[in-house]
């Protein structure tokens, strides 16, 4: 498991013989897979991404020392559940079953639902000829219930997978996958597998950074959705998301 750690405590508070803080009180932990590019991705050995620099953003604002922790994207809710990390910066979209679970900050990055296919492919030309066909989504995404979801749902064969999405859809091991909108176009560009995008985004998604609902979880969450109002208000939050999108995708599209 790949860690960023950032010291926690302070040469001043060890000299006096000060009792250690719990590591939740200043020291925020961060979830995150490492594999979802360009949100969180791990090239040359160092963790970056859009979501690195938020959070960076978001513990010099706060004044919160952050730790970066990395996992399977479908370990990370559980983590969370478990107390081993504080938050999730993986696009974590807000939907009615988490928000009854967690305290979700205000959303950060407004998107929507894309299916990708194999380039060239005529039969899919967007989420309404998905009936019949094989799609490929992250395990653990909310991806999946968008799907299930749809009026054809049954008719769907939906596949979840780990990894390799990308490369089974090219290969054609699965007829299309579904992912935000922002990420498909960026591994697109970057990838030299044949892959197109079909259609329009067909559902809108809000992601935001998911706290547990006890009285701690709240407190951190109201900290960290403070820093992120003034990130928004001080045009922090565009400047990084043009730095990795060249657009602005922390708010809804005009």
């Amino acid at each position: 498991m790949l860690k960023q750690i950032l010291p926690a405590i302070s040469v001043a508070a060890a000299i006096a013989g000060a009792p250690v803080l719990a590591q939740d009180t200043e020291t925020l932990r961060v979830g995150m897979s490492g594999g979802y590019f360009p949100f969180t991705f791990v090239r040359q050995d160092e963790l970056q991404g859009f979501e690195v620099d938020v959070m960076n953003a978001v513990g010099e604002e706060a004044g919160l020392e952050i730790e970066f922790e990395t996992m399977s994207f479908s370990g990370l809710i559980g983590a969370l559940e478990a107390e081993r990390i504080d938050t999730i910066a993986n696009q974590i979209t807000i939907t009615p079953e988490r928000e009854a679970k967690f305290a979700f900050t205000q959303p950060y990055v407004i998107d929507g639902a894309q299916v990708v296919t194999r380039e060239g492919n005529s039969e899919i030309e967007g989420v309404e000829d998905l009936s019949g066909k094989t799609v490929a989504v992250n395990l653990g995404s909310n991806f999946e219930q968008l799907l299930r979801d749809l009026p054809n749902a049954d008719e769907i064969d939906i596949r979840t997978y780990e990894s390799n999405i990308e490369q089974d859809t090219a290969l054609g091991r699965v007829d299309a996958f579904v992912m935000d909108r922002v990420s498909s176009a960026q591994v697109i560009a970057e990838s030299p597998l044949p892959l197109e995008l079909a259609g329009a985004p067909f559902s809108e998604i809000r992601n935001a950074l998911p706290f547990r609902s006890d009285e701690a979880g709240q407190a951190m969450r109201d900290r960290v959705d403070a820093a992120l109002t003034s990130l928004q208000e001080d045009g922090t939050l565009a400047e990084i998301s043009r730095k990795w999108f060249d657009s602005d995708i922390t708010k809804p599209a005009e």
